[in-house]
């Protein structure tokens, strides 16, 4: 049999619906290794708010830097006459202690008591008078500088800190950036895979291979698609096969939807009735929903003809005690060995020998479901 060439790009669009099922509006649950784009969108997110709260520490200090200007403009309109105040009251101070003799005598020579203490009172208002002009100075040339420097030395700190915020929004985005060229590059690599995969299933569609298991299975390729690929997760469509996974709704939710879609498919198989416990697993570890019972059916034709107790997936020697254990232990592996979604560099490792044909019959039951 042979494809037109806008049948396999139907078919090309359909598989890679399922094999990257997990779109950028549907964050998987599972916990990934290293950081994922949504802990950088968070990261950005969080030192954008930083900068942002940087931005307004400078543009606060700065106003209160301008507010000060007017006071700065005061003392300094001060400080000449202060300087020279200052200057007059250091010449008399020294004068006055130079003349220390003169001043006893002038002490000495009151007449009565009551000169006396005028005389005291006269010379102490003088040193007083003195010393006020002098720390006058002081006070106004310190305050100068302190103002300045406070002001300056916190408006410094803002910058560094903005420019600290700056660095690490810059570098976030890098990384984000970094991150999302990383991950449009490894879906081009997985688009060109899938296709060079179900063009050589296509050549031998019909045609057995053995699976994994040791069983033997019909290469299937997922049928035509009139969808286009932006067409894929059209939540409006409940039915379509090509819909994404929709990681948004609680897990009531989703068990409830996919558990009904799996019982469907898996209906008159051994393992049918089990929809809710595939769905379930999916939930909790972040696999794709119709990635193990796909598998199941091309491995063991659902649960038909296993090696192993409870084993429908040609999971090497393994058995189980029931199927619901052997779907949450097949289920957590494909999350913890194989991604939790449908590659052909996962079809490549679970199938060596016959990883297109595996890939693309995985694909064509996934699209079933």
């Amino acid at each position: 049999m042979s494809f037109s060439s806008s049948t396999r790009n139907g078919a090309i669009a359909l598989a890679l619906a399922c094999t990257l099922a997990v779109g950028m509006g549907a964050a998987r649950p599972a916990v990934a290794l290293g950081e994922t784009l949504d802990d950088l969108e968070a990261k950005v997110e969080q030192t954008n708010d930083e900068l942002t709260a940087a931005n307004d520490k400078v543009t606060q200090i700065q106003q209160q830097v301008d507010d000060n200007q007017q006071r700065i403009a005061e003392i300094e309109a001060q400080l000449p006459d202060a300087r020279a105040a200052a200057a007059q009251s250091i010449r008399a101070q020294y004068k006055m202690q130079q003349g220390s003799q003169g001043l006893v005598e002038l002490v000495l020579s009151s007449e009565n008591f009551f000169d006396f203490l005028s005389t005291i009172q006269f010379l102490d208002s003088v040193t007083s008078y003195n010393t006020d002009q002098i720390q006058s100075l002081v006070d106004l040339t310190t305050e100068l500088t302190n103002t300045r420097t406070d002001l300056n030395s916190q408006l410094s700190q803002a910058e560094t800190e903005r420019q600290n915020a700056q660095d690490a929004l810059d570098s976030a985005v890098a990384a984000r950036t970094a991150l999302q060229q990383e991950m449009a590059a490894e879906q081009a690599r997985q688009e060109a895979e899938a296709e060079a995969a179900l063009q050589e299933a296509e050549q031998n569609e019909g045609q057995t291979f053995q699976t994994e298991s040791g069983n033997t299975a019909t290469v299937q390729v997922p049928e035509s698609s009139n969808s286009s690929s932006s067409d894929f997760g059209n939540s409006s469509n409940s039915n379509s096969s090509s819909e994404n996974v929709n990681w948004q709704s609680d897990k009531d939710g989703f068990v409830a939807k996919w558990s009904t879609r799996i019982d469907a498919y898996l209906a008159g198989s051994p393992l049918a009735g089990y929809g809710s416990a595939f769905a379930a697993a999916a939930w909790d570890y972040g696999v794709d929903p119709r990635l193990s019972p796909a598998i199941s059916a091309v491995e063991s034709s659902k649960g038909l003809y296993c090696a192993y107790s409870h084993n429908a997936w040609g999971w090497g020697s393994v058995s189980w005690g029931s199927w619901e254990t052997a779907i949450y232990a097949h289920t957590a592996g494909l999350a913890s060995g194989y991604g939790g979604y449908l590659t052909y560099s996962m079809a490549q490792k679970y199938c060596p020998p016959n990883a297109s044909a595996w890939y693309s019959s995985v694909a064509a039951n996934m699209a079933m479901i």
